[in-house]
């Protein structure tokens, strides 16, 4: 690996964990405005590259899905999110080539992984959904097959390792639409962008060369690894209550938080509640289920919230007392912002802003214990350390 190569991989794999961010606090602006079915069909937008703009095109679009009216100020926003998933996608894919391309075999798996991706998607707007969902198999199949094939450390493995993900991210975008908001598909989507930032995120701070000089924070690399293990059981918490429509199950404003609906122990359905599949062809926009089962719902991601903000909060002050001073606090920041965030969702009604804010900040509160986990690696797995012994 020449130093060359080993910096556009640094300041790529930067621009894109900067950019998934940035996607992630789009697509959950896009859901959270109630434009996730906006764009009927996949990957057009009523049969367009773009959406309609002129009377003609709109009217056009209307007798094509007449159950579902355009409407402009939503249909722009879940076109603009795909084109931004597509823009991280190759950037993504050009990370995997920088880094298998000292592997031949590796190399050749990426570019047929990604020639694959693209004549899946062909297939599928022709509605030849078999032969697509085969060759998207072999899309996400290949890459892993590269991650594999790589000698070098993990942030190498990680940057190809992400476009099978990317591309698996891309299918549940599809699904999501074509399985009308499908619950288990919606909290996939999230937990698939939030994957895909932090797989980007760790990458970008190996490259950067964030380690420890030697074994002496071993020990931490296990709880560091939990939280992020609760975090990620959190985040999918937060994404099943949002895609079944439960976040102001309890109410909104002073009765709502601590208490549900103004009690402390609400009807309940939990078994209704965490039903994960439910068929083919119900349309969950708005939500399907009654106020007991939603109740379940949010009072499960708040025992949830408890647990991580107790781990965590005793996490940063151990990372603190060990010498990670700045990792401690920025868990600590994080951590308290995202609670604030959360119980202001309740207590005002679900503001857009704020709710979007909560998903970002989520993010944030992964990326601290992404770098906390990094500063516990040895240096000497660092990509510099390899490219000076290559040398």
């Amino acid at each position: 690996m020449t130093a060359r190569s080993l910096k556009i991989l640094r300041g790529l794999s930067l621009l894109a964990a900067v950019f998934a961010f940035g996607l992630v606090m789009f697509g959950a602006f896009v859901r959270l405005s109630n434009a996730g079915l906006s764009c009927p069909d996949w990957p057009t937008c009523y049969g367009q590259a773009t959406w309609p703009h002129h009377a003609q095109a709109v009217a056009h679009a209307d007798a094509a899905f007449p159950d579902r009216p355009y409407e402009a100020h939503k249909a722009w926003r879940e076109q603009v999110h795909r084109f931004l998933a597509g823009t991280l996608g190759v950037m993504v894919l050009l990370l995997a080539l920088i880094a298998s391309a000292r592997r031949r075999s590796a190399l050749l798996a990426v570019i047929a992984g990604a020639v694959f991706a693209v004549v899946g998607v062909a297939l599928y707007m022709r509605g030849e959904h078999m032969w697509s969902s085969l060759l998207a198999v072999c899309a996400m199949g290949l890459p892993l097959f590269a991650a594999i094939q790589l000698p070098q450390p993990g942030a190498w493995k990680i940057s190809v390792l992400t476009l099978a993900v990317i591309i698996f991210q891309a299918m549940l975008g599809m699904w999501t639409v074509t399985l009308l908001l499908k619950p288990i598909v919606v909290m996939g989507h999230l937990l698939g962008g939030m994957t895909t930032f932090a797989l980007l995120a760790y990458a970008a701070l190996r490259f950067v060369g964030v380690a420890a000089p030697d074994e002496r924070m071993a020990d931490l690399r296990r709880l560091v690894t939990i939280g992020l293990v609760l975090l990620f059981c959190q985040i999918a918490l937060g994404g099943w209550t949002s895609a079944n429509y439960a976040a102001l199950a309890c109410g909104y404003g002073p009765g709502a938080f601590p208490q549900c609906l103004n009690q402390w122990a609400p009807p309940t359905d939990f078994h209704q509640g965490f039903v994960l599949w439910r068929g083919i062809g119900v349309n969950y926009e708005g939500g399907v289920l009654d106020m007991a089962a939603r109740s379940a719902i949010q009072l499960v991601h708040r025992f949830g919230a408890l647990v991580v903000f107790c781990y965590l909060g005793w996490l940063s002050h151990k990372l603190a007392r060990r010498g990670l001073r700045v990792f401690g606090i920025a868990i600590a920041v994080a951590l308290v912002s995202q609670v604030l965030l959360g119980i202001s969702n309740v207590y005002f009604g679900l503001p857009l802003a704020v709710a979007t804010a909560h998903n970002g900040v989520a993010a944030l509160l992964l990326f601290t214990l992404l770098a906390a986990l990094a500063r516990t690696q040895r240096r000497h797995d660092e990509p510099m350390s390899l490219s000076l012994e290559s040398r």
